[in-house]
């Protein structure tokens, strides 16, 4: 077991921690709650009150939940990181991985609720419903890579 005072975190280390997941919740809860947005704003007239209704939903779920949590996320995981020295680690490399593709599906699904937004409906309903399943994916992977550590 890792001594938390060990480590430019010293003491604070299982504080750091306790926040990175907290944080972390809030970030896939966003990621799951988003795309869930989309399929059913999809089915809205665009211009229609409702469809108003799901972008102003859409814009504060990304400003108030994602936006701050993925920034959040990212400066105590880094922490964590020099924390342990997990630079050296098969492991942290395939959560690093993960993490980076997680971020990049979050930039997609503002895109894509800036579509919707202006009328545009590019995907079908059955590939947002798709869509919908990979933060669930990865972070399984991720909770297994951080608490297994199988490389």
């Amino acid at each position: 077991m890792l001594d938390s005072a060990i480590g430019f975190l010293g003491n604070a280390y299982p504080w750091v921690k306790a926040a990175h997941l907290t944080f972390v919740v809030f970030w896939i809860a966003g990621l799951f709650l988003l795309p869930r947005f989309y399929v059913y704003h999809h089915a809205t007239a665009p211009g229609s009150a409702e469809d108003r209704a799901w972008v102003d939903r859409e814009r504060r779920t990304r400003s108030i939940i994602l936006g701050p949590a993925l920034v959040i996320v990212w400066v105590l995981g880094l922490a964590l990181a020099v924390h342990i020295g997990a630079w050296n680690q098969g492991w942290f490399h395939a959560k690093l991985l993960l993490v980076v593709l997680l971020s990049g599906f979050q930039g997609w699904l503002g895109a894509y609720g800036r579509k919707l937004a202006r009328g545009d409906r590019p995907l079908e309903n059955k590939t947002l419903r798709i869509m919908n399943e990979i933060p669930g994916i990865m972070t399984a992977v991720i909770v297994v890579l951080v608490i297994v550590k199988p490389f």
